[in-house]
Formats: C-alpha cells, sequence, structure tokens
C-alpha cells in the first residue's frame, strides 16, 4: 500500500526511469544491458536519495531562515532496518519506482529484497529511536539523530547444531547509497592522560581553569543519512560518527619491518566503531564499551554547539533553541562532557554551565533491570576520562551538599541519591547521573514510570517530585502497517477510506462497526492467510519445515532474556507435546510456534534457550505420533525485515514477560496493529493495550507487578512446591532434565531445570499453571472463528493511540517545547 490516491502519470514514470539509468550509467558505471540485480538497487536508492535530498535541502535552509528550536536524539542504537521501500513509500513513489523498473523489465520486488539490513541495533531500543526519526519528521520537528555508524554492528545470527554462532554482519559489503560521507565534519575525541589546573582569567577569575592533556586522540568522522517523513513532510538528520586514528600510518616503521606496529594505532581506534555491544565480561571489553560511548556523545556534543554558535553567537541561550534527549543511560556520560565542553572550553561559570546543562538535557530510561542501568568502575573512568570524572565528583559533592542545606542528613537516603556507588566496589551511577543532569525524565509506559519512582530512583523522586513523566512508547504506523502489510492496509482503506493513511490515530477506530459484519471478518481473515502462506514458504525454504498456513501461528519473537520468558513458552511447548502424544484423539487444535531473536554473544542460559528450543523443535517436528497438530520453528537472524514478514502473519502475539520488568514493548502494538491477539502479562505496555483494546479481546493471565514484588520481598516462593502441585510441570521440567530432548547429552539442561526448581527469579513456575489455562482459552476462541476474528478486528481497530507520532507529540509539547 503507498499513499497515492492515483495512479502515477507517465510523465513521472518516465523521468524517475530516466534518473535511475543515470545513475546506473555514470554513479556506478553499468550499462543497462550488464547491469546486476544488485546495480539495478543501487541506482533506484540513489535516485530516490537524489528526491530525498532536494527535500532535505530545502528543509534545511527554511531550519535556518525561521530559527526553529532543534531535537538531538542520542542513542547508541537506530534500527532502521531497509530504506528503500521506506522512502519511495514516504515520498509517494513507490508505485512510480515499480512502473519504472518494469519498463525495463526489472522486477522491484526481487532487488529491493537485496538491500541488507543496517546492522545499526539490536532490538527495541533501536527500533524506537528508528520510528521517532521518522515521526519526528513527519510532523515537521527540526530535528538530528547522533549515534555511531557501526562496520559491522550487531553480529549475523547463524544456528548450527542448534546453538547460536555469532558472525561477523556485513551490511557495508556492498557500501551505503543512503549515506552522504562528511569528512569536513571531523572531531578529535581524548582518552587517558591527565588534568592540570591553572588560575581563572579574564571574565571568570574566581573559577580555575582545567586542561586536559589527553594520551590518545581518536577522529570522528561524520555519515549522514536523511530520514524522511510521511508524504514528504519534512527530511531530518541521522548523524552517525566513524572512528579513525588522529595519527596517519607510520610508513617508517612499516618499512623498517614493523607490519603490526605500524597499523596497531589505527586498529585501536577503529575498533570504537567496529560492532555494536561489544562483550563486556572482560576489562577490556568493559573499556571499549565505555569509549564508544564517550566517542559518540563527545562528537556530537562538540557538534551541536558548533551549529548553534554559528546561528546564534552565544551559548547563554541553549535551553532555548536545543533539547537532548539521552536514549537510556548510554548517552549518560553526556552530562559530564556538556558541562565540560561549557565550562574548560566555552569558559561559562559553573553554576550557569550547570543551568544550561540541566535545562538542555532530558533521559527515557528504558529498564528496571539492574544491570542494564550502566555503571562504571571509578578506576576506569579515572584512567580513561580523568576530567569527566572530576567533573562527576564536583557534582556529586554539591548534589549532596544543597541535599544537607535542605536539612537532609539520612545517611542510608544520602548514599542512595549519591553519583557513586560504595558497596561493591567504587562504580559511578549512569543513571544518577542522567537523571541529576536532566529537567525531565521519563519511562516509556504508565506501569513502568510508576514502578520508576517506587524501585531505582525512588529516592531520588522523593527529592525531585516533578521530573518524572510517563510517555508511552509508539510505533510508526507507516512502515508497520502501510509497508508490511499491504493486504490488510488496502482492506482497511476501503473500508474506512483515504484518511486513515494521515490521521491512523484517530481514523482506526472507525472500523470497530465492521468487527460485527462477517463479510468483513472473513476478508479479515483471508488477508491473515495470504500473509501465513508466505511466511509459510519462507520457512519452507529457509529451514525445510513444511507448517500449515491454517493452524494457528503463535510468534514469540524479540531478544532473548530470562526476564521475557521463552523458557514458559518451552515449558508449554512440551506439556503441549506431551498431552497430544497421550490424547491422538482429541480435538486439538493445530498450532504453529514460531521463535525468532539473539541472545546477547556471552549471555550462556539465554543461549542454552536457543539451543533448547531447537532440540525440542526437533523432536517434536520428526515425531509422527504429532501428526503435524504441533510444529515448533525457530527462524535465525532476527531483525526488522524479519520482523516484516512473520508480524503480518501472527495469529497468537507472546508478551509473556515477568510482570513488573518489561518497560514498555513495542512489538506488542505491532502485532495487535496487524490483529493478532495478544496473552500476556499485565506489564509493561500490555496495561495501557489492555485498556485501550479491551480485556476480552487479549489472553491476559500471571501476577501483577505488585504481586511479583511482594513473594520477593516476603521471600516465601517455593518452586518446589509449585512444581509438586502441579503435576503437568512437574512431568514437563523432568522430560526435560532427563534428556528426553538432549538424547546426545542427557544432562545438556540439568543445571537450567534445577534453576527453576532452587531460583525461580522470573516467576517461570509461579505462572506456568495460569499460562496454561490461558492457552485453553486460546485454543476455544481459535475453534470459534467468529469471535477470534472479531477480536482480530478490535485489536487493529484500537490501536491508533500506540502511534510514534503521538508519543513524539507528547515529547515535543511536554519536554522539548518544540510545538
Amino acid at each position: 500500500m503507498t499513499q497515492e490516491t492515483t495512479a502515477p502519470t507517465a510523465e513521472e514514470v518516465a523521468a524517475f526511469r530516466a534518473n535511475v539509468i543515470s545513475k546506473l550509467t555514470y554513479s556506478i558505471g553499468k550499462d543497462p544491458e550488464h547491469a546486476s540485480d544488485h546495480d539495478w538497487f543501487e541506482a533506484v536508492a540513489l535516485a530516490t536519495r537524489d528526491r530525498m535530498t532536494d527535500e532535505w535541502m530545502a528543509r534545511t535552509r527554511q531550519v535556518y531562515q525561521e530559527g526553529k528550536k532543534r531535537v538531538y536524539y542520542l542513542s547508541l542504537e537506530f534500527l532502521i532496518g531497509r530504506l528503500l521501500t521506506d522512502s519511495l513509500s514516504n515520498l509517494g513513489l513507490l508505485e512510480v519506482a515499480r512502473e519504472a523498473l518494469a519498463g525495463v523489465d526489472v522486477d522491484f520486488d526481487r532487488i529491493r529484497g537485496l538491500e541488507p539490513d543496517a546492522a545499526l541495533g539490536n532490538g527495541g531500543l533501536g527500533r524506537l529511536a528508528a520510528c521517532f526519526m521518522e515521526s519526528m519528521a513527519t510532523l515537521g520537528i527540526a530535528a538530528h539523530g547522533y549515534g555511531i555508524r557501526y562496520d559491522h554492528g550487531l553480529f549475523r545470527q547463524a544456528i548450527v547444531d542448534g546453538w547460536q554462532h555469532e558472525q561477523t554482519e556485513t551490511w557495508l559489503n556492498f557500501g551505503n547509497p543512503w549515506e552522504f560521507e562528511r569528512p569536513e565534519v571531523s572531531y578529535l575525541i581524548g582518552f587517558g592522560g591527565s588534568v592540570a589546573a591553572m588560575p581563572g582569567t579574564g571574565s571568570n577569575p574566581e573559577q580555575s581553569r582545567h586542561f586536559w592533556h589527553w594520551a590518545e586522540g581518536v577522529r570522528a568522522i561524520a555519515y549522514d543519512t536523511p530520514v524522511v517523513g510521511w508524504r514528504g513532510a519534512s527530511v531530518n538528520t541521522l548523524r552517525l560518527w566513524r572512528a579513525r586514528a588522529e595519527a596517519d600510518f607510520h610508513l617508517e616503521r612499516f618499512n623498517a619491518g614493523d607490519h603490526i606496529g605500524a597499523v596497531a594505532e589505527e586498529a585501536r581506534a577503529e575498533s570504537i566503531s567496529r560492532v555494536l555491544y561489544p562483550a563486556d565480561s572482560t576489562e577490556a571489553g568493559q573499556e571499549l564499551r565505555l569509549r564508544q560511548e564517550y566517542f559518540f556523545v563527545a562528537a556530537s556534543l562538540q557538534d551541536l554547539l558548533r551549529r548553534h554558535l554559528e546561528q546564534r553567537g552565544t551559548l547563554m541561550n541553549l535551553p532555548e533553541f536545543a533539547a537532548i534527549q539521552l536514549n537510556d543511560t548510554h548517552p549518560a556520560i553526556a552530562v559530564a562532557e556538556l558541562m565540560r565542553l561549557l565550562v574548560d572550553v566555552h569558559d561559562v561559570p559553573w553554576r550557569k554551565a550547570w543551568e544550561l546543562t540541566v535545562g538542555t538535557l532530558s533521559y527515557t530510561n528504558h529498564t528496571l533491570l539492574p544491570e542494564a542501568l550502566e555503571t562504571w568502575p571509578v578506576g576506569l573512568m579515572e584512567r580513561l576520562l580523568p576530567r569527566h570524572m572530576q567533573i562527576i565528583y564536583l557534582i556529586n559533592a554539591q548534589h549532596l551538599d544543597a541535599l544537607r542545606e535542605r536539612g537532609v542528613h539520612d545517611l542510608k537516603l544520602l548514599r542512595s541519591v549519591s553519583l557513586i556507588e560504595e558497596d561493591h566496589g567504587r562504580r559511578v551511577r549512569m543513571g544518577n547521573l542522567a537523571f541529576l543532569g536532566s529537567h525531565c525524565v521519563n519511562g516509556v509506559s504508565a506501569l513502568h514510570t510508576g514502578l520508576m519512582r517506587e524501585t531505582v530512583f525512588t529516592d531520588l523522586h522523593s527529592l525531585y517530585p516533578k521530573r518524572i513523566s510517563n510517555k508511552t512508547n509508539g510505533i510508526t504506523f507507516r512502515r508497520w502497517l502501510y509497508q508490511s502489510n499491504p493486504q490488510l492496509t488496502r482492506l482497511l482503506v476501503e473500508h474506512v477510506g483515504e484518511e486513515l493513511l494521515d490521521a491512523p490515530e484517530t481514523m482506526l477506530r472507525k472500523l470497530d462497526p465492521f468487527a460485527d459484519q462477517a463479510d468483513f471478518r472473513a476478508r479479515f481473515a483471508a488477508q491473515r492467510l495470504e500473509n501465513k502462506q508466505i511466511l509459510a514458504r519462507m520457512i519452507q525454504d529457509r529451514l525445510g519445515i513444511t507448517v500449515d498456513p491454517n493452524a494457528l501461528f503463535d510468534v514469540h519473537v524479540k531478544r532473548i532474556h530470562e526476564y521475557k520468558r521463552q523458557l514458559l513458552n518451552l515449558l508449554h511447548t512440551v506439556a503441549l507435546y506431551q498431552a497430544i502424544r497421550s490424547d491422538p484423539g482429541g480435538n486439538w487444535v493445530p498450532r504453529v510456534k514460531i521463535f525468532a531473536g539473539k541472545a546477547a554473544a556471552s549471555y550462556h542460559t539465554a543461549k542454552l534457550i536457543i539451543k533448547l528450543t531447537n532440540d525440542i523443535a526437533r523432536t517434536i517436528n520428526d515425531d509422527p505420533t504429532v501428526r503435524g497438530l504441533l510444529k515448533v520453528v525457530f527462524l535465525p537472524n532476527y531483525n526488522v525485515s524479519l520482523a516484516e514478514r512473520i508480524i503480518p502473519a501472527a495469529d497468537l502475539s507472546e508478551q509473556i514477560s515477568t510482570a513488573g520488568l518489561e518497560a514498555s514493548g513495542t512489538s506488542n502494538m505491532k502485532f495487535a496493529l496487524n490483529g493478532a491477539l495478544t496473552i500476556g502479562t499485565l506489564d509493561g505496555a500490555n496495561v495501557e493495550m489492555c485498556e485501550q483494546i479491551g480485556a476480552d479481546h487479549m489472553f491476559i493471565f500471571g501476577m501483577t507487578a505488585q504481586e511479583v514484588e511482594a513473594r520477593k520481598q516476603a521471600n516465601e516462593y517455593n518452586a518446589e512446591a509449585t512444581i509438586i502441585g502441579s503435576p503437568r510441570l512437574n512431568e514437563v521440567l523432568m522430560a526435560i532434565r532427563n534428556g528426553a530432548f538432549s538424547a546426545d547429552d542427557p544432562a545438556r539442561y540439568t543445571a537450567l531445570i534445577d534453576g527453576l526448581k532452587w531460583h525461580d527469579t522470573f516467576m517461570v513456575c509461579a505462572d506456568f499453571e495460569s499460562y496454561w489455562k490461558a492457552q485453553l482459552e486460546v485454543e476455544a476462541r481459535w475453534r470459534d472463528a467468529d469471535s477470534w476474528w472479531r477480536s482480530a478486528v478490535f485489536n487493529t481497530s484500537r490501536t491508533g493511540w500506540f502511534s510514534s507520532d503521538r508519543t513524539i507529540r507528547e515529547y515535543a509539547e511536554e519536554i522539548w517545547k518544540v510545538l
């Protein structure tokens, strides 16, 4: 589905075709008769980029002329996915391009499949950043995204004998046609060294001047990618930084025979932008992660301050014309770096610099998990960023002194809100630093924001009660409905009208009456079946597994983590398998369990869960007694493009995290938008989805966040007693533990299962029976086709509120003050 309301004209098609052929000839150097499919893809991308660039330049000039306030979105991840269809659709050129290529016997759908996914993100955090960039352009907000241009990004996941293997992601092997390299936009970023203090001079004599004499310099080179909004409303910039050595290649050392030493400095510098999330289980890995975070933050702040000074001439009005959003704690070092730039480089008095810093920065928290709230060893910080450690100490001292002046003398409270963790080795708390250095801190769902106030930031919230607010996440419907599911989009537009494409937040609700129309429900089911047939062919091609498109497609796709409870789903899978084998004549609902997701390279338990998934899949899929009633599939290398195929084909969306641990989730919104029914806990945005969609059209189970916390606090939860009280669960656990799915290594899952028995941290056993009952409700609803598809329509019609446009509008009005 595209935004065009009329067919493209012959003149539009001819002009676009001519531009494509020109790019093919003069930019790629190929004759159309001998061009490969990839040559055609690159030519179309470059022709599309030309159209984006026209809008981009015009928009940039307009922003400068009007003096608009800019938003700067700092994120270590931008999971942008493929850009060709996205950009053409938003420009209104998708059908133009399709017809233009057809005129030279080139299949557009074939060449667009050749575009690699940009490996710039991992999961929800990075995809949210990408959705936000598109929404800011759609709403006409002048914005820059800042991140790292990873050479390889996150690893490519291969499954070998059921185990995850990390392979190098080669997304840049053929270059990137969307980006513009800016070698003239370059900043030197320092590491290590020492700090010297000198008496203040000039306009600020009372403030000592500090000079950071770094030991190593790394150069940040800018690469710009234009991001176009819906109907070409605006085009913003995603600026990514690539690391290069400060010094040139050491030719003399090379000629002297030291071939490795001659390039050592270059290799060390370039490692910063080599991969996303290097394993941090070693000291070297931790140092590289910190170097990455500081590298992109320092380059971005220098860049935006330069732009501000060129246009405004002073930094004293920075909060009036710049809003910097920190996407999680990864860019939290921006608090100290902005202070350093203001105080040390631009000679701003300390108190004024702090006022400017807090007034400009805001911080989004994405998790309540302690390991995800970054902390850094003080020793590492002092060695790598000595001036920043001084600044953090001073911020902390003044913060604690101010609290004492307010009459706060509770030592436990002061230790809790300090920037320095003292209990388990001295570490810098980046979450606390981001909180103190921002004028607004937001959670990403109503439940998560409330829990932030009660848990990780409870003491800071008591001292700064107006600082935390909520901004529930959203998704861009342009990608996750119009582009991912053209079949459903055509159906919706036919019944609601073209206005849906421009105002889905309100227009989707007009679908409600159609849920009670049998003909509409039948057509809704028919488009789902078409998408399931497409996915079934992909499963067959990639895995050699035959699945029935008429079966219930039960989908669990997301990052593999214990709190997301893929293990709970697997326990149900085994229980269902055992039940089918025990009662082969039963009235079973045919079901396909579809899993996908990556485990962090050093996360052993998550990788073991992937292996268990594949072991269970092999056993069940090869068992003739099941007669195809249950199939299990693990699709490797989950990314945006794969999600765009899976989500429109899903009947059931698994959102089963331990209540209180999922900040929001966005896949839950994507599945519901496409008409899948959710089985889930009251966690993250599931709570608000339940309010919008209605509990009758979802399958809610398990303990609430409050019940989970109460059980943990009471320390009375006995998983062993729970297991004994559930013969079904006990039988499943014993089967896995005793090697029923791992004959080659019967003890493979012993520790995993024993861990559930003695340390059921994520309440897998505690929620099992509730989950089993909810799955029985799923089967009952599926057998009643009218009821199922009525609920499916309501899931689509009542998800409009979860648009990223709504989320960004709230940020823009309430935090950034740009609308």
